[in-house]
């Protein structure tokens, strides 16, 4: 039953990822009037196709299944509704499930806690990642909320733990390890080899995973990802060097690897050095 609420709610977050970051891309870049900044708004306004702007009814607004319906196409102006909705609303609840299954911090109450923000961080890393690879930015108005979100999690990671001293240096290591390694190539390339974007995000993932070590290990699978992903595109002449590619999404699926199976995987690995 627990996992069938999590598909469910996972479908309904998934849709409301690609509906928000639109809506934002719009109020960002098309400098709109109020009253079309009202239309757009994510908690008041009425969802649209993105094509023709026709106002959607609630059969055209069920995850996935209206995408299959429709062959992938508006009811309206019948045009294609793109990939990425069903595939945002099926990872969203896949990432939701899995979390559910392998969760590394228990459900007592104050694990049921964490697991509830750790939700909500999938749903804004998913936001992140979509924005970025469609338009090669994370925006402050996702990344900055998060922050604060960062910090009620230690907090809460604090109580969980009991080890008040110890969570809130893991927290600090992780912060300085991630977040200042990404400010320093930032600054050393004067923004060539690293966006600003990501040195945000890195100073959100550091006290997330609490830890120096697993936020280097962040940093090893996000580079061992964008690597895989760029070498044969470069290889096709479809990349050449210096192109960018939005790390943002490289960086979001490391972290959530290192969440959920971080400590499992150092531990294996420690008693494979034994």
């Amino acid at each position: 039953m627990n996992i069938l609420i999590l598909i469910v709610f996972g479908l309904c977050f998934g849709s409301f990822v690609n509906a928000f970051v639109w809506r934002l891309h719009e109020l960002q870049t098309k400098k709109p009037n109020t009253k079309q900044k009202k239309a757009l708004s994510p908690l008041n306004g009425r969802s649209m196709c993105t094509s023709c702007r026709h106002e959607l009814a609630w059969y055209d607004l069920l995850p996935v299944f209206s995408w299959v319906s429709l062959g992938g196409k508006c009811r309206y102006c019948h045009k294609a509704i793109s990939w990425q909705y069903p595939l945002v609303e099926i990872a969203t609840a896949c990432l939701f499930v899995l979390s559910f299954v392998v969760w590394p911090l228990g459900f007592g109450v104050t694990g049921n806690a964490l697991f509830v923000v750790w939700l909500v961080f999938i749903v804004a890393f998913m936001a992140l990642a979509v924005y970025d690879i469609r338009w090669m930015e994370l925006p402050n108005k996702i990344v900055y909320p998060f922050l604060g979100l960062g910090v009620f999690q230690v907090v809460l990671r604090m109580a969980h733990s009991g080890d008040v001293v110890g969570t809130l240096l893991g927290a600090l290591f992780g912060f300085v390890a991630i977040g200042g390694l990404f400010w320093a190539l930032y600054q050393i390339s004067d923004g060539k080899w690293i966006g600003g974007g990501d040195v945000k995000l890195a100073f959100v993932i550091g006290p997330l995973v609490a830890s120096g070590v697993l936020s280097l290990m962040v940093i090893f699978f996000a580079s061992l990802l964008g690597t895989m992903f760029a070498v044969p595109f470069m290889v096709r002449g479809k990349l050449k060097t210096g192109s960018r590619i939005p790390f943002g999404p490289f960086l979001i699926v490391a972290t959530i690897i290192v969440y959920l199976f971080g400590r499992r995987i150092l531990e294996w690995y420690l008693q494979g050095m034994v």
